[in-house]
């Protein structure tokens, strides 16, 4: 019995030393449009006019911001095998049973993009003072589709990643938003001015995977350093270095918008 805690110890003792010997390195790209912006499409408001008319809503499959054309809601999360996972973080395991938010607000989903991991819990809220349904369309978790009344929430699990389930209103039409499950907490989405940023990643060669909802898939033909270059399967293999990784801008037009 001695023996065995001593080992359990010495384990743990190497563990802690080999994650604070790890190095770590930030990943930046930004997204810019490539192309005149395209003009916001308005939404028809077809039920609850009374409510719903009321927020000037416009169709977010795909926002371009006019200002700098950098292009929102691009999801960036590190691609992984079973025999591949990579150290974590110290500030992302803290956040390991965190809580994430999809709020129907204002006859919208809010946000337009959330990214969790599978220890992590997604919140559905209704910040309306009208009722909304939240149908999930999970391939890899159990689909589901829940009415949620004015100032309700409820919790989901979504313990399996690699999904991209797109969520929908039956209830308001025009309503989506899509929720995205990863098996690592290294992924972030894109700002309204592009950019896209990825904290403490361990050093060394990584791939990610980069998608778009108004795509409709990969984020595979962009240009980088104003060269065509195509992300086969929208996957992009990167070298991490301690310190700031930035790629600089990557013009890219949504397959959708063609």
């Amino acid at each position: 019995m001695r023996k065995a805690l001593t080992l359990l110890v010495l384990a743990v003792s190497l563990f802690s030393s080999a994650l604070s010997a790890a190095e770590w390195g930030d990943l930046k790209l930004t997204f810019v449009y490539d192309g005149a912006v395209p003009a916001p499409q308005p939404i028809s408001v077809t039920k609850d006019p009374q409510f719903c008319g009321k927020f000037d809503l416009v169709d977010e499959e795909l926002v371009v911001n006019k200002e700098n054309k950098g292009i929102a809601n691009i999801v960036a999360y590190m691609y992984t095998r079973g025999d591949s996972a990579p150290p974590i973080h110290p500030d992302y395991a803290a956040q390991a049973e965190a809580k994430f938010s999809l709020d129907n607000n204002s006859c919208r989903f809010e946000p337009h993009v959330v990214l969790l991991t599978t220890t992590q819990t997604l919140v559905l809220k209704n910040s309306d003072g009208v009722g909304h349904n939240t149908n999930y369309a999970g391939f890899r978790n159990p689909a589901f589709n829940d009415v949620i009344p004015p100032g309700g929430t409820l919790e989901k699990k979504l313990t399996v990643g690699g999904e991209r389930a797109k969520v929908s209103c039956g209830i308001h039409p025009w309503m989506s938003a899509y929720v995205v499950v990863h098996d690592t907490p290294y992924g972030a989405v894109s700002d309204q001015n592009g950019e896209l940023l990825i904290k403490n990643v361990p050093v060394g060669t990584w791939t990610f995977q980069l998608w778009h909802g108004g795509s409709g898939g990969y984020v595979a033909d962009v240009k980088q350093n104003g060269k065509a270059t195509t992300w086969a399967k929208g996957r992009l293999e990167v070298t991490i270095k301690p310190g700031m990784n930035d790629l600089g801008e990557i013009k890219y037009k949504p397959k959708a918008t063609r």
